[in-house]
């Protein structure tokens, strides 16, 4: 069986090349497209700034597109254009839902150095609300592999340790897409996510196996769109300037 299925892909192979003329003959123009042109849009002027097409979460004036997971108004303090966490006053969220999505977002653990492992600087972006990317203090801090700046919580480690000093901002540039479902319910197609962190890349078309979870295994479930969270974890971790475009 394998010998005949190898014999056969060869006569199909032939047959295709007997039946298309040879490069050479070929009018260059048969494989350009005039008909479809990407849209125009005009790039920040610096890596970090937001191109023309994006959606700014956080421009460093307030917190008018994010609320408490409530809905009410977000209680982060917003101080020389960032919004720092405020111990008790909860995860907060963005007012619109996303799927598809480019995230830049830009990050500080605190500089006076408090804690270690996962107290030390720790607050996490979930994409979708259920899809931690870990935010920590990771510079000469020991935790689990798979807890650590730049993991998807419990399920991914990061290819490398790019993280700065506390007290620094660090960049999280992000290419996320979301997860398929089918009309039963099942998974057709699982996340998947890039991450460069500081310029590098630290996960690489990486897959999401499902929900966070801090017990137990990430099991998927049917969803929609999501706002992106911003974790409450106690520590002061200021964010700033954010910005997500649709893919």
């Amino acid at each position: 069986m394998k010998n005949y299925f190898s014999f056969s892909l060869i006569l199909i192979s032939i047959g295709s090349f007997a039946q298309n003329p040879s490069r050479e003959s070929m009018d260059p123009k048969v494989t350009e497209v005039w008909d479809l042109k990407p849209k125009k849009i005009t790039p920040g002027t610096n890596p970090s700034d937001a191109p023309s097409d994006a959606i700014v979460l956080f421009d460093g004036k307030d917190l008018s597109k994010w609320s408490t997971l409530a809905g009410s108004d977000a209680k982060w303090d917003v101080k020389d254009g960032a919004m720092t966490v405020v111990k008790g006053a909860g995860d907060i969220k963005t007012k619109q839902t996303f799927g598809d999505m480019q995230l830049h977002i830009e990050w500080r653990a605190p500089a006076e150095v408090v804690g270690d492992g996962q107290g030390r600087g720790n607050s996490g972006i979930f994409l979708q609300e259920r899809y931690e990317l870990q935010v920590l203090d990771s510079y000469e801090s020991v935790t689990y592999s798979n807890g650590q700046a730049g993991a998807i919580y419990k399920q991914s480690i990061p290819l490398v340790n790019a993280c700065l000093k506390p007290g620094e901002w660090q960049t999280y540039d992000v290419i996320y897409t979301a997860p398929r479902f089918s009309d039963n319910g099942r998974v057709i197609v699982p996340a998947y996510i890039t991450i460069i962190h500081n310029g590098v890349v630290i996960q690489n078309h990486t897959q999401i196996n499902g929900p966070t979870e801090y017990r137990g295994m990430a099991v998927y479930q049917t969803h929609g769109k999501g706002s992106i969270k911003l974790q409450d974890h106690g520590n002061p971790v200021s964010f700033r300037n954010i910005w997500v475009r649709e893919l």
